[in-house]
């Protein structure tokens, strides 16, 4: 690999407890700040257990699956060369789902490449082996991991590089892409990290906006709706109270957050929605992709599903299996985002 003595800035070094003090936005500016910052994040995310992330990839990469996916040939997976000087590398932990990586993740790279696609070749990096392995030895389709696209932008001769990643909040995954883009760091005239979703107070209340207003239809005054987040063992799992204060505090006492791996439980949610007077719930993901854990551990059929679960306590269950990258505001928020890492890298 080429590399010369180059600078490099980062953006979102602010950890995840300081986030949920109020001051997400916060950004560093040097790589010695961001240095020390991916030290303390990693720390704060180190206690998620590799059982946990293996076992949601590895959930996903089952070799005989019983369900349809979608057509994996109708998702541009942007692994192209002749990128030129600038590159905005949209990166995401990925999911097997056909459909819902084309409607999430390719939604968001599309919105992206729609605002920036001038000045900037949009292309795609995920994070989970176990997903692009299976994806490629089912569907014939190469999606290029970090290393990967981080080694195609270096020998197509990339400048300024932009990575802006579609992951929920500044956890474990984050940070994992922070420590890899560092790796690089001198390989390029600047690179710079834009935020995950969840970062700051703003972002919250835009994604509380967000999601209720695509539920609005189901806001009836009996119907409990709960959204079901992936969960960590790590501290940036405060993520999830935040959100349920959030909405609480807006006045959307009838919405509920929970996790399937952390707290609060499936079983925390339920107890919330029987001490009111609700007749109907309806379950969606606090996800970026609808995937495995949106098709099976929530709207599954399975003993132990929150469908099940809410169904076997007399609830009327609707699933609305869709990812929060398909709304648009959710697009949007990557956007800002991004704009604001452009931003720095032009100063």
């Amino acid at each position: 690999m080429k590399k010369s003595k180059l600078s490099a800035v980062f953006l979102t070094a602010c950890m995840a407890a300081t986030l949920l003090a109020g001051c997400g936005d916060k950004k560093t500016e040097t790589t010695e700040a961001t240095t020390e910052a991916t030290t303390e994040a990693t720390t704060e995310a180190a206690t998620t257990t590799e059982a946990t992330v293996a076992d949601a990839t590895a959930s996903e990469a089952e070799d005989d699956e019983n369900y349809e996916t979608g057509d994996a040939s109708l998702d541009n997976v942007r692994n192209q060369d002749e990128i030129g000087d600038n590159e905005l590398l949209v990166v995401s932990f990925g999911t097997s789902f056909n459909d819902s990586r084309r409607l999430t993740i390719g939604a968001i790279e599309g919105k992206l490449d729609e605002e920036f696609g001038k000045d900037y070749s949009v292309r795609r990096g995920f994070t989970s082996q176990i997903i692009i392995d299976h994806v490629k030895s089912r569907d014939g389709i190469a999606i290029d991991n970090m290393t990967e696209a981080l080694d195609r932008a270096v020998d197509n001769g990339v400048k300024n590089l932009v990575i802006q990643p579609t992951h929920l909040m500044n956890g474990l995954e984050y940070t994992d892409v922070v420590n890899e883009v560092g790796d690089y760091a001198d390989a390029f005239d600047q690179v710079v990290i834009g935020d995950p979703l969840l970062t700051s107070d703003e972002d919250f209340d835009e994604v509380v906006k967000a999601i209720t207003d695509a539920t609005a239809e189901y806001d009836d005054g009996e119907t409990a709706i709960c959204f079901m987040g992936h969960g960590t063992e790590a501290d940036s799992n405060e993520v999830y109270q935040k959100m349920q204060d959030k909405l609480t505090d807006a006045g959307f006492e009838n919405y509920f957050v929970g996790t399937v791996e952390a707290t609060p439980s499936v079983d925390d949610v339920l107890a919330k929605v029987q001490a009111g007077d609700y007749k109907k719930v309806v379950l969606e993901p606090l996800m970026i992709v609808a995937g495995d854990h949106a098709n099976n551990d929530m709207a599954g059929d399975e003993e132990g599903s929150w469908k099940t679960t809410f169904e076997d306590a007399g609830y009327d269950v609707t699933c609305l299996v869709r990812g929060l990258g398909e709304l648009p505001a959710i697009q949007d928020i990557f956007v800002k985002h991004a704009q604001a890492a452009i931003d720095k890298l032009n100063k």
